[in-house]
């Protein structure tokens, strides 16, 4: 198939994309390489993507006019939509970013889906949508009506926006909410990165609500296994849907959505622990008080993924961390 990915340089957009060339779909990568981390980090993963089924865009997806002529020229048969403003604490500082970014962006990829016959759009939302909920696993039947940060607002409109164009245009739309993906080739921002780079540094590393959070931490070959089979499987309408009791993962139009996260989850103490093992060194812990906008607890159940698909995120919490350090190593010659 000919899949637009966007957001191709990024973490989760580059494992992407390399497995989509690997069982030879063509490719047509879009990405604006901005400097919301290290821009060489994003040139490097798109290096290896040296395919000539491989196509390399410079676009921003919240300019209107560039993203209908991406559209128009390149005539994906299916998007998977992964550019994204992320992070919950730089929404604090910088909303504008999300909404443009997120919300506009968003709305112009829905509009090329819709005006170029586009068979399935897959997006990126988030386990941040879950917000105030604390029933643990979190369960796409659940209510996400709380979120607690802006971040998490934009991936909830993601939700609703994709709603409507599969409801009014009969759009095939999938939405993954994400459980803190990592992996090598991972984000400068995120906690694994940041633990690695200081504990091999010897410097100390800030552990928010004092290490007590848990997380349905989710290794990044897990995450490209689950997106791809979903990505194979055009949603259908749900013929038993009620609008007496609706159900929010699945609709009477062609929408659909799942958790793609572990189901285990791991206190961020031990997942400390397990980078110290992994590296050989001892931390020094800067314990911090949880900050604001952070949830507590995320943990994923997936029984709607393993049904639908016949897959469940199962790469052990301590095989991700040493492939992610190894990795780490390699890359920054450590």
């Amino acid at each position: 198939m000919k899949i637009l990915v966007t957001g191709a340089a990024g973490f989760i957009g580059y494992h992407l994309a390399r497995r989509l060339l690997e069982r030879g779909d063509e490719v047509i990568g879009v990405d604006n390489l901005n400097d919301y981390y290290d821009p060489e980090l994003k040139k490097a993963r798109l290096a290896r993507l040296t395919s000539n089924r491989f196509t390399d865009v410079r676009s921003n997806i919240a300019e209107r006019e560039q993203i209908a002529e991406l559209f128009r020229v390149h005539k994906p048969e299916r998007v998977v939509h992964l550019a994204a403003q992320a992070g919950v604490r730089y929404s604090l500082i910088n909303p504008q970013a999300y909404v443009d970014a997120n919300l506009v962006g968003f709305a112009n990829i829905l509009e090329g889906c819709r005006h170029n016959a586009v068979q399935h759009l897959v997006y990126a939302s988030s386990s941040s949508v879950y917000g105030a909920n604390t029933t643990l696993p979190f369960s796409t039947s659940d209510n996400v009506d709380h979120p607690i940060n802006l971040y998490a607002a934009s991936k909830k409109a993601n939700e609703l926006m994709a709603h409507s164009y599969s409801e009014l245009f009969k759009l095939p739309t999938t939405g993954l909410r994400f459980f803190t993906v990592y992996g090598p080739w991972g984000r400068p921002d995120m906690a694994l990165f940041l633990f690695t780079k200081n504990i091999l540094a010897g410097k100390p590393i800030d552990v928010y609500n004092h290490g007590k959070h848990r997380r349905g931490f989710t290794y990044v070959d897990d995450v490209i296994e689950g997106v791809v089979r979903v990505l194979d499987r055009v949603p259908q309408p749900n013929p038993s849907w009620s609008g007496a009791t609706p159900d929010p993962a699945t609709s009477r139009a062609p929408y659909r959505i799942y958790n793609i996260g572990s189901d285990n989850a791991t206190e961020l103490l031990r997942y400390i622990e397990i980078i110290e093992e992994c590296t050989g060194k001892k931390a020094e812990l800067n314990l911090m008080p949880l900050q604001p906008g952070d949830v507590p607890d995320t943990c994923a159940n997936v029984d709607d993924l393993m049904s639908d698909v016949g897959y469940r995120p199962d790469t052990p919490v301590e095989r991700g961390v040493k492939n992610f350090v190894d990795w780490y190593r390699g890359y920054y010659k450590t």
